[in-house]
């Protein structure tokens, strides 16, 4: 079972980046995106579960990002719009078997590599 994430990159703020993560091996019930900026604990950011039909979001990303899944590409994606320096991380897309979004790191499974987004000021 693998997650590759991709679609970091640097932007300026009031940019927009679209990050993806593909998964192999197996169907997950709920995906979601954490982010981890420096000297800072892994935090919750958005997620999704089983059919798309229910998603969570932390407050400081409510309005600008939005997270979706494509079930038949086993792929979930993290649109982020408006972005700001104070989201400059790099973010982890994870994976869990139930369908409920569960907001702590330890819930989830599987973990991919992490892709760095870095906004400028």
């Amino acid at each position: 079972v693998q997650l590759q994430a991709s679609g970091g990159g640097l932007v300026q703020a009031g940019g927009s980046l679209r990050l993806s993560c593909a998964a192999s091996g197996r169907t997950f019930g709920s995906y979601a995106w954490f982010r981890q900026a420096p000297g800072k604990e892994r935090e919750f950011v958005a997620g999704v579960s089983r059919g798309g039909d229910s998603t969570n979001y932390v407050d400081s990303v409510k309005g600008r990002f939005t997270i979706s899944r494509d079930n038949a590409k086993n792929t979930v994606y993290l649109q982020m719009n408006s972005l700001k320096p104070e989201d400059t991380a790099v973010y982890y897309c994870a994976a869990r078997r139930y369908s409920t979004i569960y907001t702590p790191p330890d819930g989830y499974d599987y973990w991919g590599q992490g892709t760095l987004v870095t906004v400028s000021s």
